[in-house]
């Protein structure tokens, strides 16, 4: 190393590793976020040591969960002087009791951190855009696990009694052969996603047979959401009664729609618009409920027609091009999945009983989450756009500087410089990643052109009889 590159490096040193983690965790934790928590009188840890040390356990890379443990123990130690717990039963015992309260109270402060350091991306337009989405992962076969995650008529649907029939004569030899097991225990996932920085928002956790749109509306009735939230969704977040809940609440929405919604035009004030139409089924208009005023948007991905539906009815607020942004960013929530389950390998559970597998996944998308925003957070700063970031690599980076705690590292492999550097590739890929091995029997699903048809006489008589005003 030459003179000049010594003196630049004594006048300007490197942080160490130990002092940037420190400060991280300093940024996203404070004390103030607890002081309404009541503790135990008994409890002998700081809410902010142990929330860290929980953070350090779910971003340890060790596979069983007692050696993530130790690791996250050795790690708090050296890095906070001490250790909120020092046993593996402690914590997860610690951690059913209380991740209940403290999980709202992280989630509420990393809103907050999310809207202050990233305002730039904090909306799209007017807009404050959350995806909604939900996938399964999958757990350890136990007892407790089956009875909590699997669905209770596995087997028993209207759909898996059909297959039966259709196929009995061929089934019948190969299922004496080998008999099918059981339903996997697996746990559903509903997560509400920031379109703007690509980070996820909330969550809400169950069974493999669970409701994402019950989910979803447990998400909406739980939380308070920014002024101007738009909700984005697939195909699958349909129906008179949902859309209705999602206005009410004084949110909007932009919803996919396919051959399964049916629509009306031609109805009362919005008869002669454009675009506008009626969400008003048959078993509404008998309980006396009032139209849901909508507008579709006819959008194309190159190939088919893609419809949309939202309760944005001016178009200057939604214009066709800012949809169309949208909706394409709404693609993220998927990655998210991927990440989740395969870059940080929450694709498979590793607790055997059902109340610690719910906490584990709790704390790994927290843990997941705060690595994401410290890493958009720097990028930002440095003028990149949260779609740069590459999740595999801000994992990585953080990881690393857990493994060299007690070094100072050299110039460019410090905390900020490795999130700085975790990206996706930037150059022009010539040939597909598809997999060369895919099914024969592969068939994309397609959610169609919905249903849209003028009103009938018995809708104008209804309407002008129970709403007068919108009949006007």
């Amino acid at each position: 190393m030459s003179r000049k590159q010594v003196s630049l490096r004594a006048v300007h040193p490197v942080e160490h590793n130990r002092d940037a983690l420190r400060r991280a965790l300093d940024w996203l934790l404070e004390e103030r976020i607890f002081e309404d928590l009541a503790l135990h009188g008994n409890t002998s840890w700081r809410p902010v040591e142990f929330v860290a040390l929980t953070l350090l356990w779910v971003w340890s890379s060790k596979h069983a969960l007692t050696e993530a443990f130790t690791e996250a123990h050795t790690w708090s130690k050296r890095l906070l002087g001490r250790s909120a717990l020092d046993s593996y039963q402690g914590l997860v015992g610690a951690l059913v009791t209380w991740t209940p309260k403290l999980l709202p109270l992280l989630l509420e402060r990393i809103h907050r951190l999310m809207e202050e350091s990233c305002a730039e991306h904090w909306r799209v337009g007017r807009w404050c855009p959350l995806a909604v989405d939900g996938s399964r992962g999958d757990m350890p076969r136990t007892r407790g696990n089956e009875a909590r995650f699997c669905a209770k008529n596995y087997g028993h649907g209207v759909t898996a009694k059909y297959r039966k029939k259709k196929s009995k004569g061929m089934r019948r030899k190969r299922n004496r052969q080998s008999p099918g097991r059981p339903a996997r225990p697996q746990m559903w996932i509903t997560l509400l996603w920031h379109m703007g920085l690509r980070l996820p928002w909330s969550w809400k956790l169950g069974p493999s047979d669970s409701n994402e749109r019950r989910h979803f509306i447990e998400l909406l009735d739980a939380e308070n959401f920014p002024e101007n939230t738009l909700f984005c969704g697939d195909a699958g977040f349909v129906g008179y009664d949902f859309w209705r809940a999602i206005v009410d609440s004084g949110n909007q929405f932009l919803i996919r729609v396919g051959g399964n919604v049916k629509l009306l035009k031609k109805l009362g004030h919005v008869r002669q618009r454009d675009g506008l139409v009626y969400s008003w089924p048959n078993q509404a208009m008998q309980k006396k409920q009032p139209p849901l005023v909508l507008r579709l948007v006819r959008l194309s991905d190159g190939r088919k027609p893609i419809y949309l539906l939202t309760s944005v009815l001016v178009e200057r607020e939604l214009s066709h091009p800012l949809t169309a942004r949208l909706y394409r960013q709404r693609w993220g929530i998927e990655v998210q999945f991927r990440s989740l389950k395969q870059t940080f390998g929450r694709g498979s559970l590793r607790s055997r009983n059902p109340d610690r597998a719910l906490m584990e996944m709790e704390w790994s998308l927290l843990g997941l989450s705060v690595i994401q925003l410290w890493a958009v957070h720097e990028q930002l700063q440095a003028g990149l756009l949260p779609e740069h970031l590459s999740v595999a690599a801000a994992i990585r980076a953080v990881r690393q500087c857990f493994e060299e705690l007690r070094e100072r590292p050299r110039e460019g492999q410090d905390l900020r410089s490795r999130l700085l550097h975790a990206t996706i590739d930037s150059y022009q890929r010539t040939s597909s990643k598809a997999a060369r091995f895919k099914p024969k029997s592969y068939t994309i699903p397609v959610a169609g052109r919905p249903v849209v048809s003028i009103a009938k006489r018995r809708h104008n008589t209804h309407l002008r009889k129970h709403f007068p005003k919108l009949a006007a």
